[in-house]
């Protein structure tokens, strides 16, 4: 696997290099602001980007759009983008171009090399990996009109952890429960969401989506 990093933060950027390099993922170039992102990532077409969201020169988002400009022209480069904070705008904006090959997580969470890692590796294979607590905020934010309200508590335990990324093994053995009763739970999800069946491969992705615009 061949990883770009961006990040304006020296530090914390040779760390994830290090950290990546000794699980045995080559990390093709480095850069320090969006602009040295996309020509990196252009010039490498690595696997995954791992982007900051604020960087140089107005430290807002500049990230953040960087990770758009790779996912449009770049559709086989997963993107993960770092957050110091919660900021659950940005995970919305990344996903309403489609799951596939993306994630958003908090920087500490690089500090936990496991979870870290099976993000990046995630993101590679395309799959999406929310960060928990942004997952937990949005949960956090009931209102009357929301679509979610049909939902029961484990209906709605078993859609944030789809949001996190998790295939139904890994939700059965977060919620010690069978892999069927997980597979009757995401059904009833389907359902009550009003998703449309002729869309099952995208079924998962629409959930998450209805979920995340909900909150």
């Amino acid at each position: 696997m061949r990883v770009v990093i961006a990040d304006d933060a020296v530090l914390l950027r040779e760390g994830m290099a290090r950290l990546l390099e000794e699980a045995g993922i080559e990390v093709v170039a480095q850069a320090g602001d969006a602009e040295d992102l996309l020509r990196k990532t252009r010039a490498h077409r690595p696997d995954v980007a791992i982007v900051d969201i604020r960087m140089p020169p107005t430290n807002v988002d500049e990230g953040l759009q960087a990770a758009r400009v790779i996912r449009e022209e770049l559709p086989t480069t997963g993107v993960l983008v770092l957050s110091q904070y919660v900021e659950e705008r940005y995970a919305v904006a990344l996903l309403e171009g489609g799951s596939e090959g993306v994630g958003y997580l908090l920087k500490d969470r690089v500090s936990e090399v496991e979870r870290f890692l099976d993000a990046v590796r995630a993101v590679a294979r395309g799959g999406s990996v929310l960060d928990p607590q942004v997952v937990a905020l949005m949960v956090g934010r009931a209102r009357a009109d929301r679509p979610l309200d049909a939902l029961t508590k484990r209906e709605r335990e078993v859609l944030v952890l789809m949001a996190e990324g998790q295939a139904n093994r890994g939700i059965a053995e977060t919620l010690v429960i069978t892999e069927r009763a997980v597979e009757r739970h995401v059904t009833n999800i389907f359902q009550k969401l009003d998703l449309p069946s002729d869309q099952e491969g995208h079924r998962r992705v629409l959930a998450v989506l209805t979920y995340l615009r909900a909150s």
